[in-house]
């Protein structure tokens, strides 16, 4: 069956068409960054007046890329929350608008379901069960995986999610919005181990993340600093540095908890390739396998949530056309398959 996915739950629009059995076949995505850069930062109201503009055009975009047209759609998937309420109602709307009008059903899809399962749009696809690391600007969690639909969560950020922690720390260097690749960026040139940068949480038991201490250490010793380039650049690097190590020392007590050797890495932050390297260090060394979803569905898009919309209608899931959204959805809260 052919399935629609639409993903509108902060400041990308993405659409997506995926098969059943042939896979993913087209996808289209729009980025608002541009528009919220001017601002320093996502503007809810503009996020969603955006979200009305591009979505319904997008969706002709896919179809037409595609070469299908609305009869051959079986049923539409849609980003149900957590994320911005407007945002999120525009997709909600536009979805079961489309699934009355088609006569097909359509379904809303948590968000980070459809992070944690972003990778099963490679070809070389995780196997069951597996840890999941979901990191973006908005999230920081360690779920179980033990199927699709069932899910336990380990442990989630208690403030910043690292995405966040980036964004802020890369405004207190004086960075331009969004700043976590910039960061990174300017991270190339830092000098190694001049600033030592605390691992938060990670001298206690647990998986549970929190940042906003490593935010404030990060404004307190630029603070000290002449504030030079070198001196934004090294602090970069020791901010960087403590995050992936943080990021890494709490997979590894995962993969050891369940007893897992599958850890798969998704959300915006994974495509840091700092954090990569040190995933990639901790998993060689305990013998286990790591995926990553490619560059362009580590970040919020329509694919994945087309995705997670087919097994989940193909399980038999059903919901009625009330226009519905979730801006707050723990992921141990979804119903099983």
């Amino acid at each position: 069956m052919y399935i629609l996915g639409i993903e509108t739950s902060c400041d990308e629009t993405g659409v997506a068409i995926y098969h059943s059995t042939k896979g993913l076949i087209q996808h289209t995505l729009y980025s608002q960054i541009a528009m919220h850069n001017e601002y320093g930062g996502i503007v809810p109201e503009l996020a969603s007046r955006d979200h009305i503009r591009k979505l319904i055009p997008l969706i002709e975009e896919c179809l037409q890329l595609s070469g299908l047209n609305k009869n051959d759609i079986q049923g539409i998937a849609y980003t149900a929350g957590p994320g911005l309420v407007g945002a999120l109602l525009v997709g909600a709307a536009a979805s079961k608008s489309l699934a009355w009008t088609w006569g097909i059903p359509a379904l809303g899809v948590h968000h980070m379901e459809g992070h944690l399962l972003a990778p099963m749009l490679e070809e070389n696809k995780p196997g069951f069960p597996f840890v999941a690391l979901l990191i973006s600007g908005g999230h920081t969690l360690l779920v179980e995986v033990q199927g699709i639909g069932e899910y336990q969560l380990l442990g989630e950020s208690l403030d910043d999610a690292a995405g966040e922690a980036f964004d802020k720390a890369a405004k207190l260097l004086g960075l331009a919005y969004p700043g976590g690749p910039l960061l990174s960026k300017l991270a190339e040139k830092g000098v190694a181990d001049r600033f030592k940068f605390p691992r938060p949480m990670t001298d206690r038991p647990g998986l549970d993340f929190s940042f906003s201490g490593l935010k404030t250490f990060t404004m307190n010793t630029f603070n000290k600093t002449e504030k030079t380039e070198q001196d934004k650049a090294d602090v970069a690097l020791a901010f960087q540095q403590a995050t992936a190590e943080t990021l890494a020392i709490k997979c590894k007590r995962a993969l050891k908890q369940t007893g897992i050797k599958r850890l798969v890495v998704a959300g915006g932050v994974s495509a840091n390739t700092k954090i990569r390297q040190n995933l990639e260090a901790m998993t060689k060394k305990e013998r286990a396998e790591l995926y990553f979803p490619r560059p362009e569905f580590c970040t919020d898009n329509g694919a994945m949530i087309a995705y997670a919309g087919c097994q989940r209608l193909m399980a038999g899931q059903v919901e009625s056309l009330e226009i519905n959204a979730r801006p707050r959805w723990p992921i141990n809260e979804l119903i099983l398959l």
